[in-house]
């Protein structure tokens, strides 16, 4: 079991695990919840060896191992991805590589009744033995199995790990983890970079793992599926419930009520006593007799009430400008990504203060259509026009990870914000839960949370009257999602949002828009009443029913493949628009840095640099396109 005793870490002034004790047996399945940047991952980290505490210990069996899927991992390059998968066995091949060797020098030695050939028998039984036990013998199956349970395609395998986006490269890396089977398996948001299928795929390898998991997730029927006990980290403290999330939380509650219960209880004792010892002080002859009353009070055990962490956001959206009666309109909208078409045809009308949902299986187009409409994405064939004065307020579902690492938090509000905000910067952070030297933290860092509630604050820097937010929920905790809900409802433009959270998009919208088969379904309501129309249980049940109807198609559609030569120049493709991103993205860093001084614009000629400027920015913008197409269709066909 690994042992967590008095591990205290102190930040600063902020002390964010304090003396806290653990213990996680062979084979339990914990989930690991709190606020954003209440200290969960820097507990992981703590255990995984990978970071030092100011005090305490952590104890593990020494010939136990361990794994640790952290959000910053890097994978090495130039290797395909089975080869990348298959290091995993690397101990194993080691031992194949033993085996082999002892099993030759058997077969060449003629003293079979000495003691060194049957130390040299036993040898080879006892490793033949260990290398059975950590599956030597299937090992290319095995890879092949969870490769493919991840998401990964047969045609994937011999591709370069360098032609993979970072979320693909982190299935590459769980993969691994899965392969190597270590005693205790850590897991720091695992399914961020999941879809659904995989998910699924996930939770029922992870129930049947026999060793232990700890896992960090803000997914619930994730968390349910897969733990069977839940520690809670919380103002500096862990609480350990034996129950899986849902009822985590009613027990949560129930404890939290029986505690304050207990507690205005006894207060309501406490009081009556103190009346009485005053009564009694102000008799000379009953003196005594209070003052042993007071020493019966100074000795009961007072009962304290836990601090909560109540803290939260405190979002509003800016009000939004009037814009025309039709706010997006399409036409025949057609995108190709070359031989893949994601979107056919597509019509479409969204009026002034519609709230519409966009939801579907992954890689149906809800973020190409939304990209298209806030003209991140051209489209291929038709026509897509917005309406008079719509001013676009964009949360991309990788917005978080499109911050600066080596700016702070202030340095990136002040590089987003229009002059006339640069006063208010201070307290729209404070809102954001960025106080005091918050403010002056790396974003390198801070959480997944952090991010992401500091991507949010940069979109409140302008006024908008069309917010469209792809995934938004992603890396928020739950206080954080229900916060940001709120805001949304309150909001008075109009709405555009990517979301698989049914919870989140409960009575947040008034239209449905499913996309299916390159098409647009249009649902009124929200998606309950979606959901129930098409007589699905959760958004699971969405994406799964994707999944078979383009099973079916793929069975009757022959699979195209790109040659040689098509792949050699997307892949050239994508090297040239890479290293074209980044000089473009340091020029135009190094611009803004300038932007930022107020003498910048007393320059003979800072015409002249804002508009080389302003070329960068759009040369920047289809320099990511076409890394993107290229992408894609490598990732489609390969």
């Amino acid at each position: 079991m690994i042992t967590v005793s008095n591990i205290f870490i102190k930040y600063g002034d902020r002390v964010l695990l304090d003396s806290i004790n653990l213990v996680i047996l062979e084979k339990d399945k914990v989930g690991l919840v709190g606020r954003n940047g209440a200290g969960k991952s820097t507990l992981l980290k703590v255990i995984a060896g990978e970071m030092r505490a100011d005090d305490g210990t952590i104890a593990r069996p020494g010939e136990s191992s361990l794994g640790f899927l952290h959000q910053e991992m890097d994978i090495p390059k130039g290797k395909t991805v089975k080869e990348e998968a298959l290091t995993a066995f690397d101990a194993a091949k080691k031992l194949e590589e033993k085996i082999t060797e002892l099993n030759d020098e058997i077969a060449n030695r003629t003293d079979y009744e000495s003691e060194a050939y049957a130390k040299l028998l036993n040898d080879f039984s006892d490793l033949n033995e260990r290398f059975q036990l950590i599956g030597g013998q299937s090992i290319e199956a095995e890879t092949e199995k969870i490769l493919k349970g991840l998401g990964f395609k047969q045609s994937d395998f011999d591709r370069l790990t360098d032609e993979f986006s970072g979320g693909w490269q982190m299935r590459i890396e769980l993969a691994k983890m899965l392969l190597q089977k270590p005693d205790y398996l850590l897991l720091d948001e695992p399914t961020n970079h999941l879809d659904i299928e995989s998910i699924i795929w996930l939770e029922k390898f992870l129930k049947d793992y026999p060793g232990a998991i700890i896992v960090i997730s803000h997914d619930k029927q994730f968390l349910d599926n897969v733990t069977k006990r839940t520690v809670e980290v919380e103002l500096g403290n862990v609480y350990d419930y034996k129950a899986a999330y849902s009822k985590y939380v009613e027990l949560r509650a129930e404890r939290r009520e029986k505690q304050m219960a207990a507690f205005r209880n006894q207060q309501k004792v406490i009081a009556e006593k103190e009346r009485t010892i005053n009564r009694f002080m102000a008799k000379a002859t009953k003196t005594k007799m209070a003052q042993s009353m007071q020493k019966q009070l100074d000795k009961i055990d007072r009962i304290e009430v836990e601090d909560a962490d109540v803290a939260a956001m405190n979002i509003s959206f800016p009000p939004a400008p009037r814009s025309g009666q039709v706010v997006v309109e399409s036409q025949s909208l057609t995108k190709r990504y070359g031989d893949l078409t994601v979107l056919k045809d597509v019509n479409l009308k969204i009026d002034r203060g519609d709230r519409v949902a966009f939801v579907g299986q992954n890689g149906q187009g809800k973020t190409t259509l939304a990209k298209i409409i806030v003209d991140e994405l051209t489209l291929t064939e038709g026509d897509l026009n917005l309406g008079h004065n719509v001013q676009i307020g964009y949360y991309a579902q990788n917005q978080s990870d499109s911050l600066h690492s080596n700016l702070t938090v202030l340095q990136t509000m002040e590089n987003a914000s229009p002059p006339e905000m640069r006063t208010k910067l201070r307290n729209i952070l404070g809102a954001f839960m960025f106080s005091g030297e918050d403010v002056e933290k790396k974003v390198s860092v801070l959480s997944g949370g952090e991010r992401a509630r500091l991507a949010l604050a940069c979109l409140l820097l302008r006024p908008f009257n069309l917010l469209v937010l792809d995934e938004p929920t992603n890396h928020l905790d739950m206080i954080s999602k229900d916060v940001l809900k709120n805001a949304i409802k309150d909001y008075d433009g109009t709405l555009i949002i990517v979301s698989h959270d049914r919870s989140f998009l409960t009575n947040l919208t008034n239209r449905t828009i499913e996309f299916r088969d390159r098409k647009l379904h249009n649902h009124i309501g929200d998606v309950n009443a979606f959901l129930e129309k098409r007589k699905l249980e959760d958004m699971r049940s969405v994406e799964l029913s994707g999944k078979k109807a383009g099973s079916t198609e793929e069975k009757n559609t022959p699979k195209k493949t790109l040659s040689y030569e098509e792949r050699k120049r997307l892949m050239r493709n994508v090297s040239n628009a890479e290293k074209k991103i980044e000089r473009l993205e340091t020029e135009i860093e190094k611009m803004e840095t300038k932007m930022a001084d107020p003498s910048f614009y007393e320059q003979a000629d800072s015409v002249e640099q804002m508009k080389k400027y302003e070329a960068q920015k759009q040369e920047l913008e289809e320099a990511m396109e076409a890394w993107e197409e290229a992408q894609l269709i490598l990732m489609e066909y390969e």
